[in-house]
């Protein structure tokens, strides 16, 4: 189970029968949901987004605009492909209102991501996906399950404070409660997994909850420049079974 979904890399790396993926990020599990049924005509659709014509700021505004404004699931899922692949540096950014506002990329040729997305096709046929806060997700949780959780992460630095991923944000209120959930389900014998940046802050959050913690580092890849993508600490607390 993931309750922060976000790429999926977790369950597009592991070999588990079954998976719950949920997500604060409707646009997000809607894609994932059209993905998964409508498969090969969904990838179609996407594609025909990704001309010379749609790589340009003007068109780009346009079709960014009428993601914000369509209820048309489909056609939005689409542009979401769309509006990932064209943004400044993958950035999925959102306003207070609500609104995708990631402003255009200026790729020479934007990659259209068909073979990853007909791998993530294969793989969704044992996955659930569900557009659910964390709390939500949580109680859905059984025995036998394995939670990995990978939360909006607390910023490095006080200019770092991004938490425009979901509209409403991320608080430290929010990581308490994370970790709290973590150390419920541990008692009930569920392994709970989170990462998160390795200050010291989380550190002692995790471990006061009864979480064992290991360090790496990482390296960072939403800088723009290339020479900016440093190696920063990362830490994975595990909550074992009681």
């Amino acid at each position: 189970m993931e309750p922060f979904a976000g790429s999926a890399a977790v369950f597009l790396n592991t070999g588990y029968a079954h998976y719950l993926l949920a997500d604060s990020n409707r646009d997000l599990i809607n894609l994932y949901q059209q993905l998964k049924n409508h498969g090969d005509a969904f990838i179609h659709k996407c594609s025909e987004l990704f001309t010379a014509k749609n790589n340009t700021g003007k068109n780009y505004y346009k079709l960014r605009s009428f993601f914000n404004e369509t209820d048309d699931v489909l056609l939005k899922s689409a542009l979401f492909v769309y509006l990932n692949r064209h943004c400044y540096n993958g950035l999925c950014r959102y306003n207070a209102g609500g609104e995708f506002n990631s402003p255009f990329g200026r790729y020479a040729k934007p990659y259209f991501p068909e073979k990853e997305m007909r791998y993530f096709q294969h793989k969704a046929a044992g996955a659930q996906f569900i557009h659910a806060r964390f709390p939500e997700t949580m109680r859905l949780v059984r025995t036998g399950d394995i939670v990995y959780c990978d939360p909006p992460y607390v910023p490095l630095s006080k200019t770092a404070n991004f938490t425009g991923y979901a509209a409403g944000g991320f608080s430290w209120e929010n990581q308490i409660e994370l970790a709290e959930w973590a150390a419920k389900l541990a008692r009930r014998g569920i392994r709970v997994i989170i990462s998160n940046h390795n200050i010291k802050p989380i550190k002692q959050l995790y471990e006061s909850a009864g979480a064992a913690t290991k360090r790496f580092m990482v390296r960072r890849m939403i800088s723009c420049q290339v020479n900016n993508r440093a190696r920063v600490g990362e830490i994975l607390a595990v909550f074992q079974p009681a």
